[in-house]
């Protein structure tokens, strides 16, 4: 029986489980290379390749090749768990690149979702959080100006709400708003990534065990490092408003 499927989905498969037994940043084969391999187009093995870096199994690296890419890390989305506890629970390193670490003038957009009084100072940190050494996200995270001694911890290596916490306000709960956003030039040279590329941005309120507004994040995620699992619950026909 003849078979039809396209050459190009033969090499990606072949592909997928050479991923699935390699490291990340292992070298994967050239194009000219699975061309010979396969009997087929250079372009075909091209379409293959492309298929695997836009699934984010893979990444090019102009004048070296293509590698192996580093899983994508996943996190609930209804919960309060730290990027620094993300990244050990899936026994990976993490850690910390301080961009930006100062105390400055409130905007009026920080100044009412922190409930600030008018003409007050926040601290303002700016980091790109890395997993194994490998970016994931650009985070910029606005404290109340009284919590200024935090930028005596150790910004690069440590938690930043553990230092929070040691200063009495403990991050309890929050609210949470995801969308997709396109990477400007400094989140493409800040994360390694193109200019445009997709990532996933999330906008964090923190308030702490007096419900008393703590802390405002934005946090910038490579599209192709990170996903959010979402768990939820399914109720009764009635209360939903559909039949499905």
């Amino acid at each position: 029986m003849t078979d039809f499927t396209p050459h190009y989905h033969r090499i990606e498969q072949a592909l997928r489980a050479l991923v699935a037994r390699s490291a990340p940043h292992d070298p994967l084969p050239s194009e000219p290379e699975l061309a010979r391999e396969h009997g087929v187009s250079r372009m075909t093995a091209r379409a293959a390749v492309t298929n695997l870096v836009s699934a984010g199994l893979a990444y090019r690296s102009p004048g070296r090749g293509t590698f192996v890419a580093v899983p994508a890390a996943p996190r609930r989305a209804d919960n309060l768990v730290r990027f620094s506890e993300e990244m050990r629970r899936q026994g990976r390193t993490p850690s910390s690149l301080v961009v930006d670490a100062s105390v400055r003038p409130a905007t009026e957009a920080e100044t009412a979702r922190l409930r600030l009084p008018t003409g007050v100072d926040v601290v303002a940190v700016s980091r790109v959080r890395l997993a194994d050494g490998t970016p994931v996200a650009v985070e910029r995270a606005v404290f109340p100006g009284a919590l200024a001694a935090v930028l005596e911890a150790d910004l690069a290596g440590g938690s930043l709400h553990a230092a929070v916490t040691a200063l009495g306000r403990t991050p309890t709960r929050g609210t949470a708003t995801l969308t997709a956003a396109a990477a400007t030039r400094t989140d493409a040279r800040l994360l390694s990534v193109r200019a445009g590329a997709p990532l996933l941005v999330e906008r964090r309120l923190i308030l702490d065990a007096a419900d008393v507004p703590l802390e405002l994040t934005e946090s910038r995620y490579a599209g192709e490092r990170y996903h959010l699992d979402v768990a939820f619950g399914v109720g009764a026909a009635e209360n939903v408003g559909g039949s499905g």
